[in-house]
C-alpha cells in the first residue's frame, strides 16, 4: 500500500467512526442532458450538509491526539466552520467561528446550532480571516486553518469512495474553495492511480486559483463577490497550489448566473437541493459539453446544500424555464 492510500485509509476510519459514506449516483434525467454517464458524489447529503466535516474529524484526531486543547478558533464562510463546529463538539472543545459582515444566516444559525460562539468581523473573508488569526494570538486559542493535510486527507476520503464506486471515470469536475477538497481528490487519484482527469471550477467573480494557476503564484484578488460562498475566496493558498498546478488537467470559470441554472437544474432533474459551490462543477461540465463524447463517464462532486433562503427564491425563479 502507498503512503497516499495508507493515510486515506486511516482517514476513513475515523471519518466512519462517526459519519456514514455518501452516496454517488447517476440520474436519468441529468444524464439525458449530457447523453454519457454521469456520477454525483453527493457530499450535501452528510449531517453538516457539506463535505468539510470530514477534513474536521480527522484534524481533530489528531489534535487530541497531541494534547488537550481548550479552545479553536477559525475563520470562515460557513462550510469549513460547520465542520470545526461539528468537530468540536464531538471532541468536547470548545469553538469560537469568526464570519464576515452579511454572511449566509442559515449557515451561521447552523454553526450556532452546533453549539460554536459566532463572531461577526470584516466586510470579506480575507479580514475576517486577519481577525481571527489576532485573536487566537492575543487569547491563546488554536487556530484551525482551513488548509492542511489532515483537512485535506479527511476530505480526500469522499474521492476515495467515488473513484472506487466509479473506476471508469474519464472527467471529475470539483469546486475549489480555498483548494482542500481538489487535493483530496487528487490525492485519492494518486492513490488509487486512476487515469481521470480532475478539473477544478472556480467562480469567474472570485478568480484567484485562476490567476494563480496561471501566474504560478498566490495572486491576490480586490474581490470575490460571487453567491456561490464556498468559492467566494480572494487568495489563493500557497500550500494548496502547488499540488492543484501539477494535478488539475484544466481550471474552467463559470459565472452566477451559470451557477444559479446548474442549481435550477439539479433541483428539476434530481430533486437536490446544492448550494452555489456544489452546482458549480454542474456549470462547469455544462460549459464543457462539446467536448464530451457519449462514451465518456464524467462526475460532479455536489460539494454542499446548505442555500440560503434568498439565493433559493432566485432558483425557483429560473426552476420553471429549465427544460
Amino acid at each position: 500500500m502507498n503512503s497516499e492510500l495508507a493515510e486515506l485509509e486511516s482517514a476513513t476510519k475515523i471519518v466512519y467512526d462517526r459519519l456514514d459514506p455518501t452516496p454517488q449516483i447517476r440520474w436519468p434525467l441529468l444524464e439525458a442532458r449530457f447523453g454519457c454517464p454521469v456520477w454525483l458524489k453527493h457530499e450535501n447529503h452528510l449531517p453538516t450538509g457539506a463535505f468539510k466535516v470530514r477534513g474536521g474529524l480527522v484534524y481533530f484526531h489528531h489534535l487530541l491526539a497531541s494534547g488537550a486543547t481548550p479552545s479553536v478558533i477559525c475563520a470562515t464562510r460557513g462550510n469549513h466552520g460547520q465542520s470545526v463546529a461539528f468537530a468540536a463538539r464531538a471532541a468536547g472543545v470548545k469553538a469560537l467561528i469568526v464570519v464576515p459582515k452579511g454572511n449566509n444566516p442559515d449557515k451561521n444559525d447552523a454553526m450556532k446550532a452546533l453549539g460554536a460562539e459566532l463572531v461577526i468581523h470584516g466586510e470579506d473573508f480575507i479580514q475576517s480571516l486577519n481577525f481571527a488569526q489576532d485573536l487566537a494570538q492575543s487569547e491563546g486559542h488554536h487556530w484551525v486553518p482551513s488548509f492542511h493535510s489532515h483537512l485535506v486527507s479527511g476530505v480526500g476520503t469522499y474521492a476515495l469512495e467515488l473513484l472506487r464506486a466509479a473506476p471508469d471515470l474519464q472527467r471529475l469536475y470539483v469546486p475549489i474553495g480555498l483548494g482542500s477538497g481538489a487535493c483530496g481528490v487528487l490525492k485519492a487519484k494518486t492513490a488509487l492511480d486512476h487515469p481521470v482527469q480532475v478539473i477544478g471550477v472556480v467562480s469567474s467573480h472570485a478568480p484567484t486559483y485562476l490567476e494563480s494557476m496561471i501566474a504560478g503564484h498566490p495572486v491576490m484578488t480586490d474581490h470575490a463577490n460571487t453567491l456561490a460562498d464556498g468559492l467566494a475566496v480572494r487568495q489563493a493558498s500557497a500550500e494548496a497550489l502547488e499540488p492543484l498546478r501539477r494535478g488539475l488537467s484544466k481550471v474552467i470559470s463559470v459565472t452566477d448566473d451559470e451557477v444559479l441554472d446548474a442549481m435550477a437544474i439539479l433541483l428539476s432533474d434530481t430533486h437536490n437541493l446544492v448550494e452555489g459551490a456544489g452546482a458549480a462543477p454542474l456549470a462547469a461540465a455544462l460549459r464543457d459539453q462539446d467536448s464530451i463524447s457519449p462514451g465518456d463517464h464524467i462526475a460532479l462532486v455536489i460539494s454542499g446544500g446548505n442555500v440560503s433562503a434568498d439565493i433559493l427564491q432566485r432558483v425557483l425563479g429560473r426552476s420553471n424555464r429549465m427544460g
